[in-house]
This record gives C-alpha cells, structure tokens and sequence, in this order.
C-alpha cells in the first residue's frame, strides 16, 4: 500500500459581502467616483427633474431601485448570455424594471408621477444603468453587483437632492414644499434663474468645482 501523502487543495474563503473591498463599492461613488460629478452621467436627469425635493428624491429612489435589481439578475446570467446580444439583453432587463417602477409611481405618487412625465422611462437609457451593467455586473457576483448598483444609485440620489435643495429654495423659497422664508415672516420673491435648466447646470458645476477642490481630482490626459 502506498503511503504517499494526497495532495489536497485549500478550499478559498469567499470573500464577505460587506468587506473592506466591496463597502467601497457604496462608498466610492459618494465621493472619488461619482456618476454626476465625477463620471459625468446622468446629467440629463439631475437638470430635469429638480426643481423640487420630492420628485429629486423619487427619481434617485427609482434610478436607484433599477440600477441594483438589473446589475443583480445581469450578474446571474452573465455567463450564459452570447456577447453579441449582450446589449439587447440588458436593455430589456432594465426595461422590466423600469415598468414595474413606473406602474408603482403612478399607482400610489401618482403626483409625483406626471411631475417626473418622461424621465422615468428614460432610466432605460440611462448612462449610469447601462454603464453598471457592462462595466460591474457582466463581470461579477450578484452580491457585489447590488453593492455597486446601490452605491451609484445612492451617488447619483445625493447630487440630486443637493441640486433639488438649492432649487426649490432659492427659486421657490420652500423645501418638500413648505414655505420656508414665509414661515419666518420674510417675504420672499424668489430667484426664477433656478427653476430653469441653467440655473440647475450652474448648480452642477458649482457642486463639481467644490467637490473636485476638496477631494483632489484632477482629470487625466
């Protein structure tokens, strides 16, 4: 009888959910990679639709909704999906999800709903979710992959409610549509320039000039 010893394979640990690795993966686009500031996506949306709070805050939550669900049912079937129709799968992944979300708005935000009119169903096409799902879910676990979904959409939801803050407050004197100056007894007349998309783009390169200046970024050629 031989009594070579039988070489046996170490087992690997898989990684945890919420390691230091993937807790980056919400973080990062808080700050050093987020899709507005940073990545320059979405921008379309973040000067649409936040001229007030509410809808700023229920687009974030829908993009948001989304991006996390399709990056996880990409990353479940990224190996059996042929390459060159790739695209047209993901496309109709997120057109799923994006129906069921645009049903549940109108059915109980129905307000909220016909303020937001198209842009909802534009989150389709989003840059943001079809840029997560090629770039992250194609190419990871589902655990990850609702992490990074969940870290862009929160990314993207936080320059959104900045913007929509500023908006609504300087153009309307309200926040989530309580009178704000009136509460204080100063009559407010209220800046017009933020309730359109100029005021939102200038908005936006404020926030990416002093966000760029904290942090450090610097664009690379």
């Amino acid at each position: 009888m031989s009594t070579e010893a039988i070489a046996v394979a170490p087992v690997k640990k898989a990684e945890p959910l919420f390691s230091k690795k993937n807790r980056k993966l919400m973080t990062n686009p808080l700050d050093i990679d987020n899709p507005i500031t940073v990545q320059v996506l979405g921008v379309c949306s973040a000067l649409a639709v936040t001229t007030q709070m509410k809808p700023a805050m229920v687009m974030a939550i829908a993009l948001t909704v989304v991006t996390a669900s399709s990056n996880v049912i990409i990353s479940l079937i990224r190996n059996t999906i042929p390459s060159r129709i790739r695209i047209i799968v993901q496309l109709g992944i997120v057109s799923l999800w994006v129906i069921m979300v645009d049903q549940l708005l109108k059915a109980y935000v129905y307000d909220v709903w016909k303020q937001l009119s198209v842009f909802v169903g534009l989150i389709i096409t989003n840059c943001i979710v079809m840029g997560r799902l090629e770039a992250f879910a194609m190419g990871n676990k589902p655990g990850p992959s609702m992490l990074d979904g969940l870290g862009n959409g929160f990314g993207y939801g936080m320059i959104l409610l900045i913007i929509g803050f500023f908006r609504e407050l300087l153009g309307g004197g309200s926040i989530f549509g309580f009178k704000v100056f009136e509460a204080m007894g100063v009559h407010y007349q209220g800046n017009g320039l933020m309730l359109l998309p100029a005021g939102a783009c200038i908005l936006v390169g404020i926030i990416i000039w002093v966000q760029r200046s904290i942090n450090g970024y610097r664009e690379t050629h």
